[in-house]
């Protein structure tokens, strides 16, 4: 699906982590976002609805990252949408955390990730 030849051959920034890696991280953020979101969405509190406007934007923003960064190959553009990932992942924990203690908790592990891709995202600009 996507150029891995090209990706391997990029100067890899300290503290990459192995390929294999990502997947099973991957599978758990996504099930502790869904968590988030169950917690989120049975909170007893009306007007949600910009919690709903940022988990989906961050959630489009992070499933469009791959595709730009790999299929395009394009380091700027992925930085680009990972910095915009990290403003509403923000904002999505931000208003979780006002309305369910537990829907912000499980949006933590995420929300650190988020910043270290952001880390190895510029570190490839960097160094390629």
């Amino acid at each position: 699906m996507f150029d891995m030849d090209w990706y391997n051959s990029l100067v890899f920034p300290a503290f990459a982590p192995p390929a294999w890696v990502f997947a099973p991280v991957w599978f758990v953020l996504y099930v502790l976002m869904f968590i988030s979101l169950a917690f989120y969405i049975i909170s007893d509190y009306t007007n949600k609805k910009s919690g709903y406007i940022f988990f989906a934007t961050q959630l489009l923003l992070n499933l469009l990252w791959p595709p730009v960064f790999f299929g395009l190959k394009s380091i700027l553009g992925g930085l680009i949408i990972v910095v915009l990932l990290d403003i509403f992942v923000f904002l999505t924990t931000k208003t979780f955390c006002n309305f369910s203690k537990w829907a912000c908790v499980f949006l933590i592990p995420y929300f650190i990730w988020i910043l270290y891709a952001t880390y190895l995202n510029f570190q490839y600009l960097l160094l390629n």
